[in-house]
């Protein structure tokens, strides 16, 4: 790949539109270079910053090597495997660009979609989020880039795949919503995904980053309820879209579960306000954190013996 001739690739009339996109990397896999041309093709990312979450030797090299090249690049290594949350929360301290765009590293953007999430967002009450829709190889919309709020027992629902009775009873609501027909304009949205977010520095800045508690997964529910609770907006953008592989990095899926179940539990405690609510956390969470736990199992031998 080429160094870019100039800093900034947006006309002059737009260069308060300059979007840092923000990718954090551990044990990717080839999707991570699809990722990173896709956001060296975007007119309006202006920067890119990556954060080697503890890759292996040649790819810590390459990504090395990739920064040597090109002058759009930022690169931070030495830090070791310190979360998602905190890796984000590191490429927002160094990152130049007025937005700040969080992107999966096995996500591959639309042309395009980087300034319509920026436009979504303009006329937005502060602080703002906008998050893209996030489709498979087949041009699916997947799960998790549109979401409710989520509790306790809509956890359940979903990990018991209870939301096919959501037509029979809304207690069965699920909390995703990518069956939903797609909407034609940006719709308010309570929780979008942190694959493909964008959100404005200083509101990123305003509401204290990501939570830092949170290793792995639940960090953009958690972001998303604060700014909801700030009195912000968190929106919806369809047209803005990328392609997102998932599931590339060699993590255990018992781990990746295991972390999961200690963000939900996290999550549930620190958002519940009534000593009612406080009981049912402390009842369900560990139901909660034994099925997420039992699933990263299963997963694991149904992976062991596909190979």
């Amino acid at each position: 790949m080429e160094p870019k001739a100039s800093r900034s690739k947006l006309p002059a009339a737009d260069v308060d539109g300059r979007v840092s996109a923000i990718v954090v990397t551990y044990y990717t896999g080839e999707s991570l270079e699809l990722c990173l041309r896709s956001l060296f093709a975007e007119p309006w990312i202006d920067e890119v910053v990556l954060i080697d979450n503890g890759n292996p030797p040649d790819v810590a090299s390459a990504l090395r090597a990739l920064r040597a090249d090109r002058r759009d690049v930022t690169l931070i290594q030495g830090q070791g495997n310190v979360g998602f949350a905190r890796a984000c929360n590191l490429g927002a301290e160094v990152a130049s660009g007025r937005y700040l765009m969080f992107v999966n590293p096995d996500a591959v953007l639309q042309r395009g979609a980087a300034e319509r999430l920026v436009t979504a967002g303009r006329k937005a009450r502060s602080p703002w989020i906008v998050g893209g829709r996030l489709v498979d190889k087949r041009g699916r919309e997947q799960r998790g880039a549109r979401r409710e709020l989520l509790t306790p027992w809509t956890a359940i629902v979903g990990l018991l795949g209870l939301g096919g009775l959501e037509r029979l009873s809304p207690v069965f609501r699920d909390v995703h919503r990518e069956r939903d027909p797609k909407p034609e304009a940006v719709v308010p949205m309570p929780v979008v995904s942190g694959a493909l977010m964008l959100t404005p520095r200083a509101d990123f800045q305003s509401i204290g980053g990501f939570d830092e508690g949170y290793f792995l997964h639940v960090e953009d529910i958690d972001i998303c309820r604060r700014v909801g609770e700030a009195g912000g907006a968190v929106l919806f953008e369809p047209t803005a879209e990328a392609l997102h592989f998932g599931a590339t990095s060699k993590a255990s899926w018992i781990k990746v579960e295991s972390h999961k179940a200690r963000g939900l539990a996290r999550y549930f405690s620190k958002f519940a306000k009534t000593p009612g609510e406080r009981v049912t956390v402390a009842l369900l969470s560990p139901l909660i954190g034994v099925m997420l736990v039992a699933r990263g199992v299963l997963r694991s031998l149904f992976s062991f013996g596909r190979r």
